[in-house]
């Protein structure tokens, strides 16, 4: 489909852009009015042989005509004179997507403004889509998005010196971890997942995984993202209601996801230094091939926890392990290791630890304390959809 060729070229455009002429938000209005013109040509004239040199062409051009209309200014009627001399050549066939990623992934960004400005120039999404992903008004994430363009048309097009691209690039891998997390798991809005986000954290993280092909740990990211989003189909039922992991109906998860998960975690594991995804994705695999709940591995995923734990500490893996703790030695278990929590403010302020906590309580036989925990956590919810998923247990049980 045309659609989805432009979208993919998009940023590949953006990125010949940039690199020539270093004027980020021009650069950026003129490939979006090429991708207009090809919208509205392409499907009658036929799609051109080479239709990224054709937007590469044409988005030049308007930068011309744009320029040109400021014509008193001595250094852009200089930089115009330079345009007209350029033409379509090899450098069209190179691929900048990944330095564009680099650079929408600056370290003088905040994160939400490098999600922002990701989405926005490599992921191709409009400036009130993303704002509505984030429900924020979308003159909020317009002024968001134009401060972070400012921010990174001072650093320069071009990729990171050698010394700094391993931490660029982990910062990228947060990027596109955090779009995923926000489309599987909302942490606002009137529904707990946005199949959207999650679709294009998968794409621009495939397009990564094709740019840094010897990089395990973005090969992991990919597995996890695929693990995880095969479950999609069964985690809300016919009637809008939230199904956790144990109660889902496995045939109706996504096979083709799974088996292309698990086969990248093969390739992955032990064959090079062991990250936090690579483990992330290996307990989600050891989750998918379960065919049943009562089936799960909780043995091997509570060493893997107990591995990640030890590579990336931090609150919301404790919690996480606790629940594989209380699978294995029973839930009171997992209960005293969610207690190391509840002085962290990181997690006190949201939901996730009364809930996990409820679920323990349920799993212990104290009815009474599983539901006041789950009316905590109902209350605590930013989306309605999982409040509503809260707000049931904690009915079923009172």
């Amino acid at each position: 489909m045309i659609g989805d060729l432009l979208r993919e070229l998009a940023p590949q455009v953006l990125g010949v852009l940039v690199r020539r002429h270093g004027r980020f938000d021009a650069c950026e209005d003129a490939v979006q009015e090429a991708l207009l013109a090809a919208a509205t040509t392409w499907p009658a004239g036929g799609v051109p042989e080479h239709p990224k040199a054709w937007l590469v062409t044409v988005a030049s051009r308007r930068l011309v005509d744009e320029w040109r209309s400021e014509s008193a200014r001595a250094r852009r009627e200089t930089e115009v004179a330079r345009l007209d001399q350029v033409t379509p050549g090899p450098t069209e066939a190179s691929d900048d997507t990944l330095t564009l990623l680099f650079l929408c992934c600056h370290p003088e960004l905040s994160v939400p403004s490098q999600l922002a400005l990701t989405l926005r120039a490599v992921g191709g999404l409009t400036t009130a889509e993303i704002a509505a992903a984030f429900l924020v008004p979308e003159a909020t994430m317009a002024q968001r998005i134009s401060r972070a363009k400012q921010t990174i048309r001072k650093a320069g097009f071009a990729l990171p010196p050698a010394a700094d691209r391993t931490a660029r690039l982990a910062v990228v891998m947060q990027v596109l971890y955090l779009v995923f997390n926000e489309g599987y798991a909302a942490s606002s809005g009137p529904s707990a997942q946005r199949a959207d986000l999650t679709a294009e954290a998968i794409r621009l993280t495939r397009l990564l995984a094709s740019l840094v092909p010897g990089d395990v740990e973005v090969r992991g990211l990919l597995a996890l993202m695929l693990l995880v989003e095969a479950r999609r189909p069964a985690r809300v039922s016919a009637e809008g209601v939230l199904v956790p992991l144990a109660e889902q109906d496995r045939s109706r998860w996504d096979a083709g996801l799974v088996a292309e998960g698990v086969a990248l975690v093969g390739r992955t594991l032990g064959r090079g230094p062991v990250g936090p995804y690579q483990l992330q994705a290996a307990i989600a695999a050891l989750h998918d091939e379960a065919a049943t709940a009562a089936e799960t591995d909780w043995p091997q995923i509570l060493a893997l926890y107990d591995v990640l734990a030890r590579v990336q500490p931090g609150p919301v893996v404790t919690l996480n392990r606790a629940v594989a703790v209380a699978m294995v030695h029973g839930p009171l278990a997992g209960l005293a290791e969610l207690g190391t929590l509840d002085a962290d403010d990181r997690m006190t302020r949201g939901h996730r630890l009364d809930a996990v906590r409820a679920h323990l309580l349920e799993l212990a036989g104290d009815p009474v304390g599983a539901a006041a925990a789950y009316r905590r956590a109902a209350g605590r919810a930013a989306s309605v959809q999982e409040r509503h998923y809260l707000a049931l247990r904690a009915a079923r049980l009172s």
